[in-house]
C-alpha cells in the first residue's frame, strides 16, 4: 500500500459528524417542541455512559475491520468479563486489580483463539467468531441464570458514576481509548501493516509483512475491547450480568458504528474517529427517541435505515474514486 493510500486510509470521515450535528439539531427542535428537553445534564449524561459502553466494543471492531476481519463474538466476551471481574472481587477492594486483570486476560485468551483460527486455520471470520461466540453462549446460558458475585465499591464509584464536570470518566475512558488505536493505526508498524492486509493480504504479504501476527493481534485487541467495556458495565450494574451484551446487541451495534463512521467492511480504509462519530451517532438517535418515548421497532427501522444510507453513500464514493 503507497504513502497515499495509507494516508487516506487514516483520514477521519467528516460525513458522519455533519450528520450527527444534523440529528441533533433536528432532534432537539423535535423535542422542544413536544414540550421536552433534549439538552439538559441528565439525558446528556446517559447518552455519553451509552456511547461509552458501544464506544470501547466499536474501538476494537474498527482495528479488526481495517484488516479485512471482523469480530462477532464481542457480546459474549463483554457478558463474561463482567462476571469474571464481579466474581473475583465479590464486593472487596482490595480485590479490584486481580478482577479487572483477569477479566481483561480472560478477554485477551478469547481474541486469540479468534486470531488463530482465522490466521492459522484460515477459517472465515464470520464463522469463527460466531463459532466462539456460541460456545460462550452455551457457557453462559448454562453457569448463570441471572447477575452474579459484586463488583468492587470503589470501582461502582470511579468508573460507574464518577464524572469530571458533565463529563462520565468512563467516556473519558472511551476517549482515551479511540486516541491510543488512532495512534496504533497512524504512528506504529503495526498500524501501517494492519492497513495493508486489510487493502491487500497478497500485495502485504510479498512486501514482508506478516500477515497472521498482525491479524492475531487485531483480534487480541479487539477482545481487549470488549472486556474493557465489560468492566465498565459491572461498575455501572454492580454485579455480573450473562446477558448484557447480547441484550445491548454490541456485535452488531459496533459494526454498525464503524460501518457509519465510514470504515470499509472490505478493510484498508477507514479509522476510529469516525466510528466514535457512529457511536455518538446512534446514542443521540437513542436519547431522542427516548425523550420522545418512540417504542424499540421504530428505533431499529431508524437505524437500518441510516446504516444502509451510509454504506451506499461510502460505496458511492469509492465507485466515483475508482473511475477517476
Amino acid at each position: 500500500m503507497s504513502a497515499q493510500s495509507l494516508l487516506a486510509a487514516r483520514r477521519p470521515v467528516p460525513g458522519v459528524y455533519l450528520a450527527l450535528v444534523l440529528t441533533v439539531a433536528i432532534g432537539w427542535l423535535v423535542v422542544m417542541l413536544r414540550g421536552g428537553a433534549l439538552f439538559n445534564q441528565a439525558t446528556m449524561v446517559s447518552l455519553l455512559h451509552v456511547a461509552a459502553g458501544l464506544g470501547l466494543v466499536a474501538v476494537g471492531q474498527t482495528l479488526v475491520i481495517l484488516g479485512g476481519s471482523l469480530d462477532l463474538s464481542v457480546a459474549y466476551v463483554v457478558s463474561l468479563s463482567t462476571l469474571v471481574a464481579a466474581e473475583t472481587m465479590n464486593g472487596s477492594d482490595t480485590a479490584l486489580v486481580p478482577g479487572v486483570l483477569l477479566a481483561l486476560a480472560v478477554s485477551a485468551g478469547i481474541g486469540l483463539l479468534n486470531g488463530l483460527l482465522i490466521a492459522r486455520f484460515r477459517i472465515n471470520a464470520f464463522i469463527a467468531t460466531l463459532g466462539v461466540g456460541l460456545l460462550l453462549k452455551g457457557y453462559l446460558d448454562s453457569n448463570y441464570d441471572g447477575p452474579a458475585g459484586a463488583t468492587s465499591p470503589s470501582l461502582v464509584q470511579s468508573l460507574g458514576y464518577q464524572r469530571i464536570g458533565p463529563v462520565p470518566v468512563s467516556f473519558l475512558l472511551l476517549l482515551v481509548a479511540a486516541v491510543a488505536a488512532g495512534l496504533a493505526l497512524n504512528r506504529t508498524r503495526f498500524g501501517h501493516h494492519l492497513l495493508a492486509v486489510g487493502g491487500d493480504a497478497e500485495v502485504a504479504r510479498l512486501s514482508g509483512v506478516r500477515n497472521q501476527r498482525v491479524l492475531v493481534t487485531a483480534h487480541v485487541l479487539c477482545s481487549l475491547c470488549a472486556g474493557l467495556a465489560g468492566v465498565y458495565l459491572a461498575a455501572r450494574l454492580g454485579s455480573g450480568a450473562p446477558r448484557v451484551g447480547t441484550e445491548g446487541i454490541y456485535d452488531l451495534e459496533s459494526i454498525a458504528a464503524v460501518v457509519i463512521g465510514g470504515t470499509a467492511l472490505a478493510g484498508g480504509r477507514g479509522g476510529v474517529a469516525g466510528t466514535v462519530g457512529g457511536v455518538l451517532l446512534l446514542a443521540s438517535i437513542d436519547a431522542i427517541f427516548n425523550q420522545l418515548e418512540v417504542d424499540s421497532f421504530a428505533k431499529q427501522v431508524v437505524r437500518g435505515v441510516i446504516i444502509i444510507a451510509a454504506v451506499a453513500v461510502y460505496a458511492r464514493r469509492t465507485i466515483r474514486k475508482g473511475r477517476s
